[in-house]
């Protein structure tokens, strides 16, 4: 698999994507100047206590105050606390914890008003960004992450990624860990460390430590709420976690987040910061230019169409509650002589497509999936156990159930940013009420009715005329290779093109002499 990163700035506007073999997989967008990411460290101040939800909420500097759950305190947290005290009042002037005397940790079941007071200065990290009108959820359980390792200040817990599985390599990870950790210090082995020699892990070690002298230093200067420690910029991030020998190619078009994503490669990996290329800046936005624009299209709406499946599709729906997701074989399973057979190849084919859906918009909650119909108890085990393996993929927390009683299978998945929601419909240039598909995805409609026609009715059809709009018809035919002529060598028929002055721009029919196989009008 081949993996690579488009980073495109547009005004004040960083869009990220990630691509596999080509693919779309993911895609985020971030504010140049926004604050409160998930990640980002605040000294801040308790607000008021909320017995009732056993929580806190602390002004961290935003609009709404951020909301602190007990079970988010950490079990360590009277030794933050007793640290943020000291170092603030200048009693304790070290970022080694190896001199400083740990305090008792909470109790699992205790209540937040042992712990924190109303005015307490408490460092906290961010969980949860804010979603519409809530305010960001945060944590006091701090961390920082690193490519091999995470740093967990106030614990001396060395654990390994449950990814690993190995036992040898496990024991290998922890025994080497355990003779650079510093005192006072707990640590994370991430997934990507498996195979890792010392030298790396101990780079990585350094550079976490690098971070949490920063923390320090901002503990003694600033006054709550202030922010002491900034996540990385969302392309250096999703470097940090994805990558590996599978990236060939990161292309970004400013220069300035160029020379931010060479400086964290020569990091991490050293010999492959020549990956990143500049693209010299054109009239052509950068995810035009390299097709990703399209994908977008594709990808987000109500309707989206399955990749090799021939016709069927998804229809994604958004409630207040939860998100419904209903896979439609369109005539697949009507022209197949085992519809059992049939319903299990295009639910795989739909399970992979949701995997991807669900990564590139962001979704989270609960998601109910309605597969098609299956009878076979066998077949509903083989769809559950290749969508798990797809969701693997996946990076957030997710949770999948086998099949309800009627087909449905729930998710329940973490979603710690806004889902991306990218409007794809727009206004019809005929009808001003009333809005229709992205023109942009006319021609990929167009042969994909004609596939079908030519896979289903093949043999009965002799010759195919499509009645179009005449820009469309024109698209259709300039060129050469014209997109007929390469319809033609793919299909091994030939399109009579008929352009249709009374049609509307997006409208079209494919007629056999007189007799419509199909009518799509927009």
């Amino acid at each position: 698999m081949n993996k690579e990163l488009v980073v495109s700035t547009v005004e004040d506007n960083v869009q990220i994507a990630l691509l596999e073999d080509g693919k779309l997989m993911e895609l985020h967008q971030q504010s140049v100047d926004l604050n409160f990411a998930v990640g980002d460290m605040y000294l801040g101040k308790v607000k008021k206590l909320a017995p009732s939800l056993n929580a806190a909420f602390v002004d961290i500097g935003y609009s709404k105050d951020a909301f602190l759950h007990y079970h988010d305190l950490g079990p360590h947290v009277r030794s933050l606390i007793s640290y943020t005290n000291l170092v603030s009042s200048e009693k304790f002037k070290s970022a080694n914890l190896k001199s400083f005397r740990k305090e008792e940790m909470i109790q699992k079941d205790g209540t937040m008003s042992e712990v924190l007071k109303p005015g307490d200065p408490i460092v906290i990290q961010i969980t949860k960004e804010p979603i519409h009108s809530k305010g960001p959820r945060i944590t006091s359980e701090i961390s920082i992450a690193g490519r091999f390792l995470i740093l967990a200040p106030f614990s001396d817990k060395v654990s390994v990624s449950q990814k690993i599985k190995n036992k040898a390599e496990r024991d290998r990870l922890v025994a080497l860990v355990e003779s650079i950790k510093p005192e006072g210090f707990g640590i994370i082995i991430r997934t990507v460390a498996e195979g890792k020699k010392v030298a790396e892990l101990h780079a990585d070690m350094n550079y976490l430590m690098n971070k949490w002298q920063q923390v320090f230093k901002n503990i003694q200067k600033r006054k709550a709420p202030a922010k002491l420690l900034s996540e990385m910029d969302r392309a250096s991030s999703i470097l940090r976690d994805n990558f590996n020998e599978d990236f060939v190619k990161i292309s970004v078009d400013d220069e300035v987040f160029a020379r931010e994503m060479k400086e964290y490669l020569d990091v991490i990996a050293p010999e492959k910061s020549n990956l990143i290329k500049v693209v010299p800046d054109s009239d052509i936005p950068l995810f035009e230019k390299v097709g990703i624009e399209r994908q977008i299209k594709q990808s987000f709406g109500k309707n989206v169409t399955i990749p090799q499946s021939k016709g069927a599709y998804l229809v994604i729906e958004h409630t207040e509650a939860l998100h419904v997701i209903d896979v439609n074989s369109g005539n697949i399973t009507r022209n197949s002589n085992n519809q059992e057979e049939s319903a299990l190849n295009v639910n795989k084919v739909a399970a992979t497509e949701i995997a991807r859906q669900l990564r590139l918009r962001d979704m989270g909650g609960i998601i109910v999936v309605d597969f098609i119909d299956m009878t076979n108890n066998d077949n509903k085990r083989k769809l559950y156990e290749h969508f798990k393996e797809e969701m693997q993929k996946d990076r957030a927390k997710h949770k999948i159930l086998p099949p309800s009683k009627f087909g449905l299978i729930q998710i329940t998945r973490q979603r710690v940013r806004p889902e991306l929601n990218i409007k794809t419909v727009e206004e019809n240039p005929n009808a001003l009420q009333k809005e229709v598909e992205a023109p942009i995805l006319i021609i990929e409609r167009i042969e994909q009715v004609l596939k079908n026609i030519i896979e289903n009715k093949g043999k009965n059809v002799k010759e195919i005329s499509l009645h179009v709009h005449p820009f469309v018809g024109a698209y259709l035919t300039k060129g050469f290779p014209s997109i007929r002529q390469k319809w033609y060598m793919k299909y091994k028929r030939w399109i009579k093109i008929v352009p249709r002055e009374s049609y509307k721009y997006l409208q079209f029919n494919f007629l056999n002499k007189n007799n419509t196989l199909h009518n799509e009008s927009n």
